[in-house]
């Protein structure tokens, strides 16, 4: 929720603009056209052609969102004047806070204790914060306030009027007064949530009432959780159980936001509606349980969500990691990869064996490499297994295993399994141990080609991994063919970045040593507007570091590593740092350096 930094009024009734604007009374496209040509925002040719075409026929549109449909210009300007446009004026107008509502900061729970659907509906407002001494409600009629004296003494609380978006307030009005009402339902239909919680322990005997997980008010909920989640581009789902509140927070852009407070109850009663939809033990909570669902996005694709619980002090926790349909679609240009790692990388998947290590930390993006790499190589000539813990995105051009620990079936067996299989491309989940690593290394000695993961920090310590695993450096020598390390980075929102004159050239070149940079610097720092919350990023872009062991590379592998001139070496053969690559994303106005320096290690380390 974004609110502009205009000088909140002394009274929540505005002064009229016109003396033919009486308060308590509501808008009307006739004096919005008159005071637009007042404020020289329309030509008198347009408000006299606008009013003719008005005139001939009524509309129940909200006189805003008519006028912001007609198609109308800024006077002396191509400048749409759309509903947005309309309400920030008509904000200026009324002498209040113009606000585009961000939902994910209205505190939802508690906005029907304000007021009911109706009433909201009826006056066409929506409240949006609820403070100790006061309440900020936002509306699309500025100047009939007649009703906000009797909310004051409802709530005994000041009242804070901003005007919105009419559109957004009887949409939201709509989602968030009918959520409210479904977790009303469900939390009547039970009072306790069994023995999810250990300190409910003692709560048992006193209420035989258990919430339906089939419960009608519970199902409406869980369905408003996933469409809300793939409306506001999330990709996680928390559901966190707390001593008398459950909390749901969606990451979306890397962060975490939260998006709801409910009863422990009814967030116990979506978990099992989740869980039973998974097709996972309903009734087994004092374990961690993996599962997954399909369905579909507003758009109509199939989405698909990887399920997690765990079992923590106030109840089960669940995760739900939302994969998107076209990330194994995307080419490398839209992973993030630059020309030089792109061309470097097609060369070595399309070596005939060997092992690929893709490597970085958890959430660096090494699923989506590697499956929309995986998905390029799977044609009808060639056969790709994959053994995975769990598997994260079903394919149909793969063969996916998944490791089953309680059957004995880890990733070590199940890659000795595929050997049986007449592979040509093998991806292995993770190398987790000696063993895991033994059978990679006899995959590729026999003629595969196996991707897999590690996680370590670059890609030249993937090295020193499998040297500490036990593998013996001549094995490595002789099959790994190149590591890709990887991060991701928060990418500047394109509608609000500004130029930034503090980062430039030598600056750049100070944190990328050994190499440099070439070429103009254009870096940018955000800003922060309605269309990233605020925040002045918008999306994330990988940043990738591809070593390649060539014959000069290995030569400091045998007969004993040396790492330092196993790292000069590298770059002598084309390897770029990872903070290299987001060095040239910050030149290129992608990213802030502030990003680069989080998110990737220093060569030198």
């Amino acid at each position: 929720m974004t609110s502009k930094s205009r000088p909140a009024p002394s009274s929540t009734t505005p002064a009229a603009p016109a003396a033919s604007q009486p308060l308590g009374q509501r808008l009307s496209w006739r004096d919005l056209l008159r005071w637009l040509a007042e404020d020289g925002l329309l030509e008198p040719a347009d408000v006299a052609e606008t009013e003719a075409r008005f005139a001939a026929g009524d509309s129940a549109l909200h006189p805003l969102v008519r006028l912001g449909r007609a198609g109308l210009h800024r006077a002396g300007t191509r400048k749409s004047l759309d509903t947005e446009a309309l309400t920030e004026w008509l904000a200026t107008r009324a002498k209040l806070p113009y606000l585009r509502i961000d939902p994910l900061k209205v505190e939802v729970g508690r906005v029907a204790d304000v007021m009911s659907a109706a009433y909201a509906e009826k006056n066409r407002c929506l409240p949006v914060a609820v403070g100790l001494m006061d309440v900020t409600i936002a509306t699309s009629e500025p100047f009939d306030t007649s009703w906000v004296p009797q909310i004051e003494s409802h709530l005994r609380k000041t009242v804070k009027l901003v005007v919105s978006n009419p559109q957004d307030v009887a949409r939201l009005t709509t989602e968030f007064f009918t959520l409210s009402k479904s977790v009303r339902a469900a939390a009547k239909s039970g009072e306790v949530a069994g023995l999810s919680s250990f300190e409910q322990l003692v709560e048992l005997g006193k209420s035989n009432k258990q919430l339906d997980a089939n419960d009608q008010g519970v199902v409406q909920v869980v369905d408003w959780l996933w469409q809300y989640a793939f409306d506001q581009r999330a990709s996680d789902i928390h559901l966190e159980p707390r001593r008398e509140m459950g909390l749901i927070r969606f990451r979306i852009d890397g962060v975490l936001h939260t998006v709801y407070q409910l009863p422990a109850s009814v967030m116990s009663a979506m978990i099992s509606r989740i869980k039973l939809l998974g097709r996972m033990d309903v009734v087994e909570r004092r374990r961690p349980l993996d599962g997954r669902i399909k369905t579909r996005n507003p758009a109509g694709e199939e989405v698909e969500m990887r399920l997690s619980t765990l079992p923590t002090a106030f109840g089960e926790k669940m995760v739900m990691r939302i994969f998107d349909p076209d990330n194994a679609l995307k080419d490398l240009d839209q992973l993030g990869f630059g020309r030089h790692e792109a061309e470097r990388w097609n060369q070595l998947v399309a070596q005939p064996h060997g092992i690929i290590l893709v490597t970085g930390p958890t959430g660096s993006g090494k699923t989506t490499t590697l499956y929309s790499t995986l998905k390029r190589l799977a044609t009808e000539e060639v056969n790709v297994c994959t053994i995975e813990d769990p598997i994260e995105m079903i394919e149909a051009s793969f063969n996916q295993t998944q490791v089953q620990p309680g059957l004995d079936f880890n990733f070590s067996e199940g890659l000795r399994a595929l050997m049986r299989q007449d592979p040509d491309i093998i991806m292995v989940g993770e190398i987790r141990d000696l063993e895991t690593a033994e059978m990679a290394i006899q995959a590729a000695l026999t003629g595969h080609l196996v991707f897999s993961t590690l996680h370590t920090n670059d890609s030249v310590s993937a090295i020193t991994r499998l040297i500490d695993l036990g593998v013996p450096a001549y094995l490595i020598s002789a099959t790994v063919i190149g590591v890709l390390a990887q991060r991701l980075v928060r990418t500047l929102c394109p509608h609000c970045k500004a130029p930034d004159p503090g980062v430039t050239a030598e600056s750049l070149n100070e944190i990328v040593k050994p190499w440099r940079l070439g070429g103009e610097i254009k870096a940018y720092k955000p800003v922060g507007c309605l269309e990233c919350r605020q925040t002045g990023f918008r999306g994330r872009a990988g940043l990738y570091e591809l070593l390649n062991l060539s014959e000069p590379v290995r030569q400091h592998l045998m007969p004993s590593p040396n790492m330092p001139a196993l790292r000069r070496a590298a770059a002598q053969e084309g390897l770029r740092a990872l903070r290299l690559g987001g060095a040239r994303k910050v030149s290129e106005g992608v990213t802030t350096l502030e990003e680069v320096l989080r998110s990737t290690p220093n060569w030198e380390q």
